[in-house]
């Protein structure tokens, strides 16, 4: 009787038990498949994303020097001119920058000028007018099209005046595009991009979905937004859901034969990871994935799926804060940047206007003066740190590296520093180094002067009393130089030390506020440092001072130390009436040379461009110097410097620039200019420049 009893009690346990697991069967297989289905989702929704980001880097280098070519005034003045010479031997000599198959011009009428292809594409003019129509109203496209040697990427741009960066108050003065066929090497290279297989068809076909895959679609159009093509990327995606209803099945078998065994275990086995999951999929718990990677069989492999997918959400949520915080940044420097340029302006158009409107005595007229000098020296430095600055992002910079004499060069920086600091209560030492270079070095100078120069005045600036020390030393063993520049002035905070190189970061304090600048130095000077080949540091407290350390590769030039003899101040002698060539198109910037030059003894003739320029001096012996702007119209400086100096050699050319970048110095340098000037005018470097070689023969004669 207890049997019978028992017995239907056994087999009710067993029936209820069976009901209870397939019960929590079907909701695990509903929490699987709807964790399938959306950790598949979200793969796809990541992968379209990444896609589309990874084609946008792809173009970008392209957009960024198409916007610079054709915002560029010597690209108008070709399309006027149709100079095909100065074409092939700037824009044509680009294909490799742009890493492109055809680059092709076309005039404000939209009729082709010219194009500079590779052998994949033999036509000639392809470019639809109507895609000029659409540039007139939007600057810049990127489109695809189909020509006879296959589908291509065109990206075009319409071509303005470097005043007009909106390109849109002047009408088009023409149009550029840089095109890529799509064949087997640019898939194969957008393959190695995104990690992923890609098909193309010209067709609109519905490609069927895998579940072992994930695919983007990516749809080519027109510049009227007409269907070119399709890329289909696909990417490996393995999930292995099926066999975690396998183990389901077996558990259930495994449950009726061995109940108790089951009932044990089914806590640890079935209910606790389902609950990991739960809790994954409603909140996102960090520490359900981690346990859930902890269990064993297809679990595990649902918690690394589940981590995979919330470190891309990390990912993205860390690179959203980046570009808000960058932005932030830029923006808090741009209003920094307004601010200092404001400040110097404010100064010179405020006291221009008392000048010019109000009463005032010969003393207070030349304080107001000094005044807009200084304030005006001021701006160009901020002109100067932001070009410089514009070039070192677009890697511009590459290092000239000549023979120099270390002891040499750090000694002129100190005399030149000492003379500027003599109103400080500062004690200013170059400690001499230990072991001094036993030969000339190879490096670059001007960069090298940069660097140092951008550190002392950083110290100078920021100690009002106490000392600034610099030196160096040579460390052969591990073929370095090591540079060192310390001062105890204000210091700097730990916090901060992170971001002094940093060029959208200032460290803000009284002084730093009170001295001004956009902080663009010390960013410089590390880029500077990196082009050389080096690393920088520093070492700061508050109240203590700061040291910064640098250091560049010691490379030996195995020659004879370069002796550096001091220029002779001499006193310019007027004897008798030169003749001095100004060579400008600007009237101010020539009446500023004559205002300057009005109470001397010269003879002042003015070219207004360089082909005039050229014209005098080979028709006038006795022109004795001359000052050459070096962007003129019809010629500019260099070409007429070519085409004067071989025929009056001895004929002193004085490079007059508004560049002043180390590079626009190095190219006046090699060009074979005597000497130059840069824009604005220094009254005081003019009249040394016409001492040392207007009266050099009459100095060489005494």
């Amino acid at each position: 009787m207890k049997v019978k009893k028992t017995f239907p009690k056994i087999l009710w346990l067993i029936f209820s038990s069976s009901i209870f697991f397939i019960l929590l069967y079907f909701a695990l297989f509903y929490y699987t498949k709807k964790a399938e289905k959306q950790v598949y989702e979200n793969s796809i929704e990541q992968f379209n994303h990444e896609v589309t980001k990874l084609l946008e880097v792809n173009s970008k280098p392209i957009l960024v020097a198409i916007n610079n070519d054709t915002n560029w005034d010597e690209f108008v003045n070709f399309i006027k001119t149709k100079n095909a010479k100065w074409y092939n031997e700037t824009i044509g000599n680009e294909l490799e920058i742009y890493a492109a198959d055809y680059l092709g011009a076309y005039d404000a009428d939209k009729n082709f000028i010219i194009r500079t292809p590779t052998p994949k594409i033999r036509t000639i003019d392809f470019i639809p007018k109507k895609e000029m129509e659409l540039l007139d109203k939007i600057g810049v496209n990127k489109f695809y099209m189909k020509i006879p040697e296959g589908i291509v990427e065109v990206t075009g741009a319409a071509i303005h005046a470097s005043n007009d960066p909106l390109k849109n108050k002047t009408p088009t003065s023409g149009y550029f595009f840089v095109v890529r066929l799509m064949d087997i090497k640019f898939i194969k290279n957008l393959e190695k991009l995104t990690s992923s297989a890609i098909m193309f068809t010209d067709t609109n076909v519905v490609f069927p979905k895998h579940k072992n895959e994930i695919s983007a679609l990516y749809k080519l159009t027109d510049f009227d937004n007409q269907f070119v093509g399709e890329l289909l990327f696909k990417r490996s995606f393995e999930v292995y859901f099926e066999n975690a209803i396998r183990i389901l099945y077996i558990i259930i078998v495994a449950f009726i034969i061995n109940l108790l065994i089951n009932l044990i275990y089914t806590r640890k086995l079935v209910y606790y990871p389902l609950d990991l999951i739960r809790r994954v999929l409603e909140t996102g718990n960090r520490r359900a994935i981690k346990e859930l990677k902890k269990t064993t069989g297809e679990f595990s492999y649902i918690g690394a799926l589940f981590e995979e997918n919330n470190n891309q959400k990390v990912e993205l949520i860390n690179a959203r804060i980046k570009a808000e915080e960058s932005d932030r940044l830029k923006s808090s420097f741009l209003a920094n940047l307004s601010h200092e340029i404001r400040t110097p302006m404010n100064a010179i158009n405020g006291f221009t206007e008392l000048i010019i409107n109000t009463k005032i005595s010969e003393n207070e007229k030349l304080e107001y003066l000094n005044v807009i000098e200084k304030s005006g020296k001021n701006l160009v430095g901020i002109i100067d740190d932001l070009i410089e600055m514009s070039k070192i992002d677009s890697n511009q910079l590459v290092p000239n590296l000549t023979i120099v004499n270390l002891d040499s060069l750090v000694g002129e920086l100190y005399e030149t520093v000492k003379v500027t600091i003599q109103n400080k209560d500062i004690d200013f030492k170059l400690i001499q180094p230990k072991s001094p270079a036993q030969f000339n070095i190879i490096t670059d100078d001007i960069k090298l002067k940069q660097v140092i120069i951008n550190l002392l005045t950083n110290a100078l600036k920021f100690t009002e009393k106490g000392s600034v020390t610099f030196g160096f030393e040579v460390d052969e063993k591990n073929e370095l130089i090591h540079f060192t520049v310390k001062d105890t002035g204000l210091g700097i905070d730990e916090d901060n030390h992170k971001n002094i190189f940093d060029r959208f970061k200032r460290v803000d304090s009284d002084i730093s506020i009170k001295v001004g600048g956009l902080g663009l130095g010390l960013a410089i000077s590390k880029a500077y440092v990196d082009l050389l080949g080096g690393t920088i540091s520093l070492e700061s407290k508050i109240g203590e001072g700061s040291t910064f350390y640098f250091s560049i590769p010691l490379q030996y030039s195995k020659v004879e130390h370069i002796s550096v003899k001091p220029i002779n101040n001499v006193e310019t002698a007027k004897t008798e009436e030169e003749t001095i060539l100004i060579a400008e198109d600007d009237n101010i910037n020539f009446l500023l040379f004559q205002k300057m030059m009005q109470n001397k003894n010269y003879k002042i003739i003015r070219a207004v461009n360089g082909q005039e320029t050229v014209d005098i001096c080979l028709n006038n012996p006795n022109i004795d110097m001359v000052l050459m702007d070096i962007k003129m119209p019809i010629m500019n400086g260099f070409e007429a410097f070519e085409q004067i100096k071989p025929i009056r050699p001895a004929l002193p050319i004085i490079a007059q620039t508004a560049y002043s970048s180390s590079d626009d110095k190095i190219k006046i340098e090699e060009a074979g200019f005597t000497d130059y000037i840069t824009k604005p005018l220094n009254r005081e470097r003019l009249f040394e420049l016409i001492d040392i070689y207007l009266n050099k023969d009459k100095r060489n004669e005494i």
